[in-house]
């Protein structure tokens, strides 16, 4: 039995909170040392930790969602391609299957807005 259609906009929003989560925890790791980051921080390491430090808070808010998931889909795909493709083109090789996912699902979410529970749902609606 599928789901039923009216859920969409809902689903959409734990989809970006949760996604939006995952990658917030990368930032406080480089950041705040939480969880503790195995390496010292570059100038590529510490703009890769911004990005993932606001852009996360922003897409967990669901404020200004689709310019700010642009920018991260970019952002991961960039990542693969530097850190993950060089060791390996197979994401379970290389153990780029959580920055290849976050760049498909915020391309989707670049396209699809942030969902019923959101920022940006809050201010369409004033």
């Amino acid at each position: 039995m599928p789901i039923p259609a009216i859920w969409s906009p809902k689903l959409l929003a734990v989809l970006r909170i949760v996604a939006g989560l995952g990658f917030l925890h990368y930032g406080t790791s480089k950041f705040f040392n939480l969880p503790p980051f195995p390496m010292p921080l570059n100038g590529l390491l510490t703009v890769a930790g911004v990005l993932e430090l606001v852009g996360g808070a922003l897409i967990v808010l669901g404020f200004m969602t689709r310019p700010v998931a642009f920018v991260l889909a970019g952002m991961s795909a960039v990542a693969y391609f530097m850190v993950h493709a060089p060791k390996s083109l197979y994401p379970s090789v290389s153990g780029g299957e959580a920055v290849m996912l976050y760049c498909f699902i915020f391309l989707y979410l670049a396209a699809a807005g942030a969902g019923a529970w959101s920022l940006d749902a809050m201010r369409a609606k004033a």
